[in-house]
């Protein structure tokens, strides 16, 4: 089963999350085999983070529960709240599979949180700027509750177009970079 985790942070956690930093990366290198994207969000202009986002294939809720709230930085007070959701990875690779390489142009995080008749159902044609691409499911994988894409845009505004606008109460626009250590 796939989920969509999005730790947010903490005002003021930037040091205790740089403090942390390898306790992070050694969590999720044991994840390593199931992660499908990671990587952190940012202010405008990519200079504070303000989350991490992590899309994994995990046994179950057990598990995704575990994942998101054992990790070291959730356990010392570094994030303020965890988006966890089933997910559906419609692209069916991982970020590493992405044709555009780790580096180069602007990467987005876009949250669509919705209910009702699902949106967005259909990989979009500019399926090559697209590094992951999935709705957001209930626990039991049942019912909608949004879309979560990673991609490749020219800015904000055109990565706030991927998704149909008036099929969700909040759609989130997100700066974001391939996470995990240098290769």
């Amino acid at each position: 089963m796939e989920y969509f985790c999005y730790h947010r942070d903490r005002v003021g956690s930037v040091a205790l999350r740089d403090e942390l930093l390898e306790e992070h990366w050694a969590y999720m290198d044991r994840y390593g085999a199931e992660m499908i994207a990671r990587g952190p969000t940012f202010h405008d202009g990519g200079e504070a983070p303000t989350g991490s986002v992590h899309i994994v294939d995990l046994p179950g809720p057990d598990a995704a529960r575990a994942f998101a709230f054992d990790e070291p930085n959730y356990q010392a007070g570094v994030y303020r709240d965890v988006l966890l959701r089933r997910w559906r990875n419609l692209l069916g690779r991982t970020m590493w599979d992405f044709p555009g390489g780790r580096e180069g142009g602007n990467r987005y995080l876009v949250l669509g949180l919705g209910s009702g008749t699902g949106a967005d159902l259909a990989v979009p044609p500019a399926k090559d700027e697209l590094i992951a691409y999935g709705p957001l499911l209930s626990d039991d994988g049942a019912t909608w509750l949004g879309t979560a894409v990673l991609l490749r845009a020219r800015d904000a505004d055109a990565a706030r177009a991927v998704l149909t606008a008036d099929r969700y109460a909040d759609i989130e626009v997100h700066d974001w970079q391939f996470g995990g250590r240098a290769s």
